[in-house]
């Protein structure tokens, strides 16, 4: 879809950590190939961590037009916090005069496009006239829920924590039980729940949301926001469906090459593996390794698992001891079938492979999206934030993916690991959740194309913000 207008400048504003700094390139991308200017203002506090700087570094060699800013942010003074989310949020507070002096030395800025963490840089965007929108890199049923939960938190009658597997109703969405809300707001009178909730109230304040999802996908959910039903007596802003936005798979190894994995997944059967990954924070404990390791390996199918140091481990630049963190002999007894990986893969190359067969996932967005334009059926395993509302989705609306048993509970036993990959590989059950994948990757694929719903709706989008400035030019002009 064409439209003539002319270029726009657009400011990106993403959270701390590689899952919200990936989708914002993604996004970057699409401004891009549109023609319009862009850059991504990244948080640069003193603290960072070496994961995020490994992937800044590998993102801005990837992604050579692309402008990306440094924002120093002085230190919180804080050294503690009830919950890690809270400090995200406290950086980003602390990064709003950095924000603000970076915006003033641009010539002109279209629109401000933040992350769902990002909301205090509403009020920068208000002081200085920026019209401002958030990208929800996570599911629009994530979203629906969030903006519902001023109105129905409070009501409550106790905290979700207490409730157990009470079954929730929120506005199109599946019936959800209290445990498998976003961790931040198990405990309603946590310090971070009462953050968060706050957060919520303002998110309608925003011009817009841009989602990183496509209307067919996520329909019920779209359709409960576009009539208001998430924000009873409020308005809510308009919902652009632009996704699936995924980056394209990386190959590179660390010398440069293609990695290992792939190598030696050009040599197992047509989607004849299953594939365990769980994020750049998924860690398991020395106890839940050995059970998954057991359960693999008493499946009879063959795997590619990324292992991470777990959590005992706190030196994170130490590579995981796979002989000291799983069961003795175990590598030895799966060599023939079985491929470890320290730390990371290319996750999005490694799905696109006709090998893989089945997704071991946390259920993070990034890697929901990345399986269902793959085609590949998933095993949700969920582990923080709002991943087990993702696996909601994914396995009651979406139909494209089973649940282990147990993640509530903190242990998935080895006969569970076992029973999941051998449902997902090898019963009708599985092959049913193939052809909904053959649908679901097909739709993907046409939401992105010239005309598609998600095509339309970013021209939509630009013309909201061609809207913008002709109402600035004209309150200019009185």
């Amino acid at each position: 879809m064409s439209v003539s207008m002319t270029q726009k400048t657009v400011v990106l504003y993403p959270s701390l950590g590689v899952g919200h700094l990936n989708p914002m390139v993604e996004l970057a991308n699409v401004f891009l190939r549109l023609g319009q200017a862009v850059v991504i203002a990244v948080v640069n506090p003193p603290d960072k961590d070496a994961v995020s700087e490994d992937a800044m570094a590998r993102l801005s060699t990837a992604n050579p037009a692309i402008t990306f800013r440094r924002l120093p942010v002085p230190s919180c003074g804080k050294d503690h916090y009830s919950h890690p989310v809270l400090r995200t949020i406290d950086v980003l507070r602390a990064a709003n005069p950095s924000l603000r002096e970076f915006l003033r030395t641009l010539p002109a800025v279209d629109a401000l496009v933040v992350d769902m963490f990002c909301v205090d840089a509403l009020d920068v965007a208000a002081e200085l006239d920026i019209p401002a929108y958030f990208f929800f890199a996570s599911a629009v049923g994530d979203l629906a829920i969030m903006l519902h939960l001023p109105y129905y938190y409070p009501a409550a009658p106790c905290s979700f924590k207490d409730m157990g597997k009470t079954v929730l109703r929120f506005p199109g969405v599946p019936p959800i039980r209290a445990v498998d809300m976003s961790t931040t707001m198990l405990d309603r009178e946590s310090d971070i729940a009462k953050e968060r909730l706050r957060h919520y109230t303002r998110m309608p304040r925003a011009r817009g949301f841009l989602t990183n999802s496509f209307d067919w996908l996520e329909a019920r959910a779209l359709e409960a926001l576009r009539y208001g039903l998430c924000t009873p007596g409020r308005p809510t802003p308009p919902v652009y469906c632009i996704g699936p936005l995924v980056l394209p798979g990386q190959t590179g190894g660390s010398a440069g090459g293609r990695h290992a994995c792939l190598e030696w997944l050009d040599a197992q059967p047509e989607r004849g593996v299953v594939f365990l990954c769980f994020g750049s924070l998924g860690t398991f404990s020395a106890a839940q390794l050995a059970e998954v390791a057991r359960g693999l390996q008493d499946s009879g199918h063959r795997f590619l698992w990324v292992v991470r140091s777990p959590p005992e481990q706190k030196d994170e630049s130490v590579e995981p001891d796979l002989q000291a963190s799983l069961p003795e002999g175990f590598l030895e007894k799966t060599a023939g079938r079985g491929f470890v990986v320290k730390n990371w893969a290319p996750q999005a190359e490694v799905l696109r492979h006709g090998a893989v067969g089945a997704f071991v996932t946390h259920c993070g967005w990034n890697s929901v999206l990345e399986g269902i334009v793959s085609g590949v059926p998933m095993i949700c395993w969920p582990l923080y934030a709002e991943q087990r509302m993702n696996k909601v989705h994914v396995v009651e609306e979406m139909k494209v993916g089973v649940a282990v048993e147990g993640y509530e509970e903190g242990l998935v036993k080895a006969e569970e690991v076992a029973a999941k990959v051998r449902l997902v590989m090898a019963s009708e059950e599985g092959s049913k959740l193939r052809e909904k994948l053959v649908a679901a990757k097909e739709m993907a694929a046409a939401a992105v194309e010239d005309g598609g719903s998600s095509d339309v709706a970013f021209h939509e989008f630009l013309m909201d913000l061609e809207k913008c400035r002709s109402e600035k030019s004209g309150e200019k002009s009185m």
